[in-house]
């Protein structure tokens, strides 16, 4: 309990994201899926009734709309997007609130295509609704499910004509006490997820925190399944449901859905808790990382919060 209560504080307290830029469209509303490209980033809406907000939107740097791409068909609920290596975008048409869906979409958008192409899914264990979608070390899509009593984690199965997922783990993330406008719900439940450019770490958030794991060999899968993941308190964001890295790999992107209160979504930028991969010829050595400061800052404060704790709780 101390533990918890301890590094709660201290994550709250080391968060403090800049703005990136402002996204003053009236069509992104809904906002629930980001991902970064060479010269901006791209965005898709959640479940929404109103065309104008049913599109792939391409965004510039500065977060203004620079072209769109509409979908062949209707969309159920797109909740996340994933680019690969090669610049394909996946959208993640996974939303399913009721657990009712027969099926689940992947949007598949190649590079200088004009439209996504659409592969449908099913669970091998009947519906689930998802906000997740992270890309293994070949490109393979990943799904992880917005259970609050563990995620599940499922991934394709044989060719994507096949429409087949199959189950490939649980994932479990440790509880925090971050602040957000959903409470304790809010910090169970899986809103999104992003892998970085180099694919040397892949980060999952709530409505309340980002959870990243180092990957090895490509292995999303096992990095989900099995690793331990550093913890970047998101608090107070309105309804943060999209998290992306950025082009370099050492910030964190994240922008919450449009409401009253958030009339002007924001993309936010928080330092990374993973080092970033040198690139060839960097001076920064392997296993060391930018924000060294505020971590070892960092460890001082959770010792004494610990012993802080630890005197009230025995005196």
């Amino acid at each position: 309990m101390i533990t918890t209560i301890a590094a709660g504080l201290l994550l709250s307290a080391l968060a403090s994201p800049d703005s990136v830029c402002g996204v003053g469209d009236d069509r992104l509303r809904e906002m629930s899926g980001l991902v970064t490209i060479a010269d901006g980033y791209v965005t898709v809406n959640d479940s929404t009734t109103k065309n104008k907000r049913r599109d792939i939107f391409f965004l510039d740097a500065d977060c203004a709309v620079e072209r769109t791409v509409a979908y062949p068909s209707k969309p159920v609920d797109t909740e996340d997007l994933a680019v690969a290596p090669d610049g394909t975008l996946w959208v993640a048409d996974i939303g399913d609130n009721d657990a009712a869906r027969a099926t689940v979409g992947l949007w598949r958008l190649a590079p200088g295509a004009e439209e996504p192409e659409l592969f449908a899914m099913r669970y091998p264990d009947g519906a689930h609704d998802a906000e997740t979608l992270v890309l293994n070390g070949d490109g393979t899509p990943i799904i992880v499910t917005k259970d609050k009593a563990g995620a599940r984690v499922y991934t394709v199965d044989g060719a994507l004509a096949d429409g087949r997922l199959r189950a490939a783990g649980e994932l479990s993330i440790p509880v925090t006490t971050t602040s957000n406008p959903r409470g304790a719900d809010g910090r169970l439940v899986l809103t999104g997820g992003t892998n970085s450019p180099d694919g040397a770490k892949v980060a999952i958030r709530t409505y309340a925190d980002a959870f990243e794991y180092p990957v090895a060999n490509g292995d999303v899968l096992a990095a989900l399944t099995t690793g331990t993941p550093q913890v970047t308190a998101l608090p107070d964001e309105p309804q943060g449901e999209s998290i992306a890295y950025s082009r370099d790999g050492t910030y964190l992107l994240t922008v919450s859905e449009w409401s009253d209160d958030n009339e002007d979504p924001e993309i936010l930028r928080y330092a990374s808790k993973l080092a970033p991969t040198p690139a060839a010829g960097s001076s920064l050595p392997v296993g060391s990382s930018l924000p060294a400061v505020p971590i070892a800052g960092g460890v001082i404060v959770l010792g004494l919060l610990g012993g802080w704790l630890l005197w009230r709780r025995f005196r």
